[in-house]
């Protein structure tokens, strides 16, 4: 892994940028960007959160599905892009085709996108709307980080299976255990974001 092109305060000093329902309204391109994407109560804005080293940088709603935009946070050398949570069943199905809409468009269409941090609930990895994300992402030739979060509920015996058992099911990925609350695997998930948006030159590998 890469941390030497990033230093700890560029995900610390990372600040909240704006709030886009559309994409007319995404901010101009201001470094590799690395997109936050997950499963509404998955542990998403806690993760975020835990990496940059911040508590209320993302806000984590009550209300599972509320963020109906996505939020656009710059650090100094890293951006990051906290998708809309997806798949929640109370949300109306016309605002859930609104969502998938910007989701698949910001996956395609978004220049400076350097990766994808899929975060996923260990216990209850790769649902359906994981399998749907990874597929829009892959089509557009996306790199994946996946983040099992929440492992601190499992025994560690469970903890590891569930880790390889993603490796088994999804092919090219990187993948980790993470627990926002015990505060671990956080060095991970940041020198894989650095390899994402800076990746090193084969002569450094």
């Amino acid at each position: 892994m890469f941390m030497s092109a990033l230093h700890i305060n560029d995900f610390n000093h990372m600040r909240f940028v704006c709030s886009a329902p559309t994409p007319r309204a995404f901010p101009a391109p201001a470094g590799p960007e690395i997109a936050f994407a997950g499963r509404s109560n998955a542990g998403k804005s806690s993760a975020l959160n835990a990496i940059c080293g911040r508590t209320g940088l993302a806000r984590t709603s009550k209300t599972p599905g509320r963020t109906q935009a996505i939020n656009f946070f710059v650090g100094e050398a890293l951006c990051f892009a906290d998708l809309p949570g997806y798949g929640y069943a109370r949300v109306p199905p016309k605002t859930k085709a609104a969502w998938q809409a910007l989701i698949e468009h910001y996956l395609g269409q978004r220049e400076p996108l350097a990766g994808v941090v899929l975060i996923m609930d260990a216990r209850r990895p790769l649902t359906d709307f994981d399998r749907q994300l990874l597929e829009w992402g892959g089509a557009y030739g996306l790199a994946f980080h996946l983040v099992l979060t929440k492992a601190d509920k499992l025994p560690r015996s469970q903890q590891i299976e569930a880790l390889r058992g993603v490796g088994r099911r999804v092919d090219g990925a990187s993948a980790q255990l993470f627990s926002a609350s015990k505060r671990f695997g956080i060095d991970e998930a940041r020198e894989t974001i650095a390899a994402l948006a800076y990746p090193p030159d084969v002569d450094d590998l």
